[in-house]
């Protein structure tokens, strides 16, 4: 049986006070991290590889079935506002946008519709493919993992079993066994912990080693609110030595990002 599947280590939930039921959660959840670690030589690989083929044009294709699926829409959709970067991370899930609030009946279980949803974007060798599925058993991801490799694309995957179909498909399996879920076979947990902080470490290990960050600061983020506008206006502040915020407010809304305004601002002192 799949580690994802076997019994919990705890019975009688239904028994349990709000209490022991939030401690014993938190107690499962720390061991995400730790099987994290294990994969860490494993996740640098992966990351390498996609700067390497990002310099050349390449793009992240996230694919996955529920919450997987969810999980790296979710990531994708993030890199725009932060980084300033569109079209480089794309989260694909079964079932298409629809399923993203709405599970759509047998989608992951066709093992050629996940291929045929990356084609509708003119993949390339340069391109990197990170399947997503707890389980490592969604056809709809293995087959696609396979599809991806024969058509040189990086392949890799996030998983929460050993010896997993798509591991085996997989060029460069990530696998962090974190063991049976508290509720049975409810991997939206400790699976869905570890695969969003696993996307986590891939997209921003990846933009900070393309340039899109400086020092510890986002320096390309879209100005999308209020909040943002006021952190990069004290991120101006702070690497031009300007002291009038309203000064580092106007020369950000008029270059609309902080690399490029800091730039203009030193460029101008030339």
């Amino acid at each position: 049986m799949r580690t994802t599947e076997q019994n919990s280590l705890y019975s009688d939930l239904d028994r349990m006070s709000a209490g022991e039921l939030l401690r014993a959660i938190n107690t499962e959840d720390r061991k995400v991290p730790e099987a994290i670690a294990g994969e860490i030589p494993v996740i640098e690989r992966v990351v390498v590889a996609i700067v390497e083929r990002m310099k050349r044009g390449g793009r992240v294709f996230y694919l996955g079935a529920g919450t997987s699926g969810r999980l790296g829409i979710v990531d994708a959709s993030e890199i725009p506002p932060t980084y300033g970067v569109r079209d480089k991370f794309i989260g694909l899930m079964a079932g298409g946008d629809k399923a993203i609030r709405n599970a759509v009946e047998g989608a992951e279980d066709d093992p050629e519709q996940g291929w045929k949803d990356i084609l509708a974007f003119g993949p390339t060798p340069d391109d990197t493919l990170i399947g997503i599925a707890a389980s490592g058993t969604t056809p709809y991801v293995v087959g696609a993992i396979r599809r991806a490799r024969e058509h040189g694309l990086l392949t890799s995957c996030i998983t929460c079993n050993e010896g997993s179909p798509m591991a085996a498909e997989a060029e460069i399996p990530i696998e962090v066994v974190v063991g049976p879920e508290f509720v049975t076979g409810s991997t939206r947990m400790k699976a869905g912990t570890t695969q969003k902080l696993v996307l986590n470490m891939i997209s921003t290990s990846v933009m900070i080693l393309l340039g899109h960050v400086k020092g510890c600061k986002m320096v390309d983020m879209q100005l999308s609110n209020s909040k943002l506008v006021d952190r990069g206006t004290r991120m101006i502040m702070e690497a031009t030595g300007i002291t009038d915020y309203s000064v580092a407010r106007d020369l950000l809304l008029r270059h609309g990002q902080v690399r490029t305004a800091v730039e203009a601002y030193f460029k101008e002192r030339q």
